[in-house]
Order: structure tokens, then C-alpha cells, then sequence
């Protein structure tokens, strides 16, 4: 069967969001328009991936739900309330690991937690059983200069998911990784996800990454950043059972997304974007 997280409420509700980046240079004003008029509903527990160009909107997006950026029209909702900020209900994870380099692994999970003044009985629990989950049960007290870029993220992954927060917000968090690494944690993530059922927004660059995590994908437009298109990926859940990269279907959504950006990768590759 596809991913039944899938079939649940709408979670987030994202209706006419216009973000528009200003700067002055020089005594001259300038300004770009990031997004413009996006829609999009995500339903509870599921798996989504947002995938465009570079400048699209992804992680301006992300941002944006996740009460880091503001915005200049439209509105987000989760739960049908509209966001005001931070939330603890969301925990988000960055391609850059973001750790502490003076915490040892327990103390970098452990700080959103002290910071929500849970106690620490609890707040070492929590960690525990996510460093386990994540297999790094054994490095509670090393510092994240002794762990490799793929272990740095696994403690990020399991900071996030220690706060219990309904939704994770995840920005190309395996892009600083080799792509062994990434393999390994893409399937980590498809089994922590399976297990948790967050409701998980993922940005990407990656093609293959889209597919293979999401049940459904959005693919953006080149900037200013719409929904151009959203593709159910029905895949059989788990896809860590079998080889799911072999499976006609995959390719044939992989073509689909590739076919909708292609045209804006080169475009930006001949005349650049504004990240």
C-alpha cells in the first residue's frame, strides 16, 4: 500500500503567500519577489516534498511555516489557527548540522528541552530514546567534532524529534552529506518517520530524494515561486523492503518532475538566480 499518512485532515494550510525580499544598495531600493500567490494544503502525517530551480521559494517557504520569516500577503494556518511565530508544535532541521561545539551529543538534544524548562529526568529520557533511535545510543558524550557529517545530522534529526512536535521542517537537511551516508539516512528517516507519523515538510534539490520519501511531491516554479504541480507518489510503503529506485513507477515520476523544472534548471543555469 502507498503511505496512509497521506489520507489525514489538512495540518497546514497555506493560502496566497506573497514574500517579497527588500534591500537597499548605494541609496538605491531593490527588491525581489520571492513568492507569489501560493496555495498549497498539507495533510496531518504526511510526507511531503517541495522540490524547484534554485530561487523558487523552498526554503523561504520553510521559513515561513516555520515562524522564522514573515511574510507580506496571504496567510499560513496550522490547525486551522494562523501562525504568529515559533511554535513548539514545529522543530526544524537545516543542512547545517546548527550543533553546538561545546555540547557534548546529550547536552546539544537536550537544549531546546531546558529551554521549555522540561525536567531534566525527562529531558534525558527524551534524548535517550531518539539517540537510540537514530543509532548513536553509544555517543551521548562525545562532542560533535569527533562525529562524522552524517552523525552530526542524526543528532540534529534527534534533537527535533525530542521536542514531540507535530510537525518537522526539514531544508535539504542531507545535502552536506556523502551520498552513501545519505542513502543510509534517507532510509533511517523513512523508518523514523513510519514509526513517529509527523507531519513532515521536506525541501530538496534531489530528483531521486523526492520520490523515494514522499507521498506526495510539490514541484515550484521557477521565482517568484507557485505551485506548478503536485504528483501523489504511489509507491508501495515501506520502501526500505524493496528496491524502490528499480520500480517503473519511480521513474516514471522522477521524469515527470524532471520534465516540469527542467526548462527553469537551465535557465537559471545560464543567467543565475537570487538564492
Amino acid at each position: 500500500m502507498s503511505g496512509d499518512g497521506a489520507q489525514g485532515r489538512t495540518k497546514i494550510e497555506v493560502s496566497g503567500l506573497r514574500k517579497v525580499f527588500r534591500w537597499t544598495h548605494r541609496g538605491t531600493q531593490h527588491e525581489v519577489e520571492a513568492i507569489d500567490g501560493l496555495d498549497l494544503s498539507i495533510r496531518e502525517n504526511e510526507f511531503l516534498s517541495v522540490i524547484g530551480p534554485s530561487g523558487c521559494g523552498k526554503t523561504t517557504l520553510l521559513r515561513i511555516i516555520g515562524g522564522l520569516e514573515s511574510h507580506d500577503g496571504g496567510e499560513v494556518r496550522i490547525d486551522g489557527k494562523p501562525i504568529d511565530g515559533p511554535g513548539h508544535d514545529r522543530a526544524i532541521v537545516f543542512q547545517h548540522f546548527g550543533l553546538f561545539p561545546w555540547k557534548t551529543v546529550m547536552e546539544n538534544v537536550t537544549f531546546p528541552l531546558s529551554v521549555r524548562d522540561v525536567p531534566v529526568a525527562e529531558q534525558r529520557e527524551r534524548a535517550e530514546h531518539y539517540l537510540e533511535l537514530v543509532g548513536l545510543a553509544g555517543f551521548t558524550n562525545a562532542h560533535p567534532h569527533q562525529l562524522s557529517g552524517g552523525m552530526q545530522q542524526r543528532v540534529g534529526l534527534a534533537r527535533a524529534l525530542a521536542t514531540d512536535a507535530d510537525i518537522l521542517l526539514m531544508d535539504e537537511p542531507f545535502g552536506a552529506i556523502d551520498a552513501q551516508t545519505r542513502e543510509v539516512m534517507q532510509e533511517q528517516l523513512l523508518r523514523i518517520w513510519s514509526a513517529e507519523r509527523k507531519t513532515v515538510v521536506f525541501i530538496t534539490h534531489d530528483l531521486d530524494e523526492a520520490v523515494l520519501l514522499s507521498d506526495r511531491t510539490v514541484v515550484l516554479s521557477r521565482g517568484p515561486g507557485r505551485v506548478r504541480s503536485i504528483l501523489e507518489v504511489d509507491l508501495p510503503r515501506p520502501r526500505w523492503e524493496y528496491d524502490v529506485r528499480g520500480n517503473e513507477r519511480f521513474a516514471e515520476l522522477r521524469h515527470q518532475i524532471w520534465d516540469m523544472i527542467r526548462s527553469d534548471v537551465v535557465a537559471d543555469a545560464n543567467v543565475g538566480t537570487v538564492s
